[in-house]
């Protein structure tokens, strides 16, 4: 995966946090899941959720700040 498409897949995630306290969740998520993306889904193609998918399917894999990352994001959706 390029640096384009792994910038485009990291903020594509952050976007599926609400407005509420987005901003918090959004830089939480790029700050520990970069690395995690490049790592365990770097041959996937951005967009339709195939990266959330690829994290989804590596999560023993993931490390603890990106994980702690996506729990923060997922709660704030369920507001």
């Amino acid at each position: 995966m390029n640096v384009k498409n792994l910038a485009l897949a990291i903020v594509s995630l952050a976007y599926f946090v609400s407005p509420a306290g987005a901003q918090e969740a959004r830089e939480a998520l790029i700050k520990y899941c970069k690395a995690d993306v490049e790592r365990l889904c770097a041959g996937v193609e951005p967009g339709g959720g195939r990266i959330i998918k690829c994290l989804k399917e590596h999560k023993e894999e993931m490390s603890v700040g990106c994980a702690e990352a996506l729990m923060k994001i997922k709660s704030e959706m369920g507001k």
